[in-house]
């Protein structure tokens, strides 16, 4: 696995995850927001740094996600790698207190703070950005604004929305020349694109993915373009279970052409099956679909005439 790949996984796999799996269980009383402390019987493990980071307070050991695995499960490195990339986007249970705390800020404040920013604009930074650096065709950010799905965030970056089923804005990705995250007290469920009613729905895992697969195929009719965000939350969880129960539905698995990606994608076919809809495996020419996106329009650029996309792909309605 390479340098990229093994960080890309880190990002992705949760401390919480694995301490949940190992047995152990969150000291409520003991836990703050930053420091979460997990018992099993006498070990104790402090859980920091949002997740992603550990230490044992009656030792010197600490690290990330693949030393943790290490310590609980006596495996070599890579087969901590193996065994954290099953864990890629499980959710732990959250406390209570965190459950609450986080209602409440979404409650209070994540619709206003949606509202409150502006919607990218030709020549914004949000939009130079999506542009100049992620490729991005002008019409597919044309649309996405008409769609509502897209705002202007901090420091040139973006914020894509995350729709419960009804259209209630329940967080946003943030993605940036030097940033990337998910709303602060925030809920991932699915970020949308396309027909709101279609019955191919094209399963990604980041937003900017969602809008490269659509500029790949034009906005093909009738699919709904989403994003699970980097993770699989129980709410994402449901919301595609409850897409694959409209008749006629096909779960297209769009996720990265990487270990992670197949993880997605076998959960993707999963829920096709539980929810008895057809399923489609799509697996992008490069890594991910924005940097398939990349690669296309720089050749396009340099009037490399070989350069093609899918094969149904057209070009991108205009307006």
């Amino acid at each position: 696995m390479e340098t990229k790949e093994v960080e890309h996984l880190k990002e992705r796999v949760s401390c919480a995850a694995i301490l949940e799996r190992a047995g152990f269980a969150v000291d409520v009383k003991e836990s703050t927001r930053r420091a979460v402390k997990y018992r099993r019987g006498d070990a104790i493990i402090i859980v920091i740094h949002a997740g992603k980071g550990w230490f044992d307070p009656l030792s010197d050991a600490k690290g990330d996600v693949f030393s943790l695995i290490q310590l609980l499960e006596g495996v070599a490195f890579g087969e901590a790698l193996a065994r954290a990339a099953e864990l890629v986007g499980i959710a732990a249970t959250e406390p209570a207190w965190t459950r609450v705390q986080r209602q409440r800020e979404r409650d209070v404040s994540i619709a206003d703070r949606w509202q409150n920013r502006r919607k990218p604009w030709p020549g914004s930074a949000t939009w130079r950005y999506l542009r100049d650096e992620r490729f991005l065709p002008e019409a597919m950010l044309q649309a996405a604004v008409r769609q509502d799905r897209l705002r202007e965030g901090p420091n040139g970056s973006m914020w894509a929305a995350h729709v419960d089923a009804n259209g209630v804005v329940t967080g946003w990705e943030e993605r940036g020349p030097e940033w990337r995250g998910f709303s602060t007290g925030g809920a991932k469920m699915l970020f949308r694109f396309g027909a709101p009613d279609g019955l191919r729905l094209c399963v990604t895992e980041a937003a900017i993915d969602a809008m490269s697969l659509a500029a790949f195929e034009g906005l093909r009719q009738g699919s709904l373009y989403l994003s699970t965000g980097g993770g699989w939350s129980p709410t994402t969880g449901a919301a595609l279970r409850l897409l694959a129960t409209r008749p006629g539905a096909q779960l297209v698995a769009a996720t990265d052409a990487n270990a992670q990606g197949e993880t997605f994608a076998g959960r993707i076919r999963a829920i096709a099956e539980e929810a008895v809809c057809d399923w489609f495996r799509l697996t992008p020419p490069a890594e991910d679909w924005n940097d398939a996106m990349k690669v296309k329009m720089r050749e396009k650029k340099e009037g490399n005439e070989t350069a093609k996309g899918l094969p149904y792909a057209h070009r991108p309605r205009q307006g």
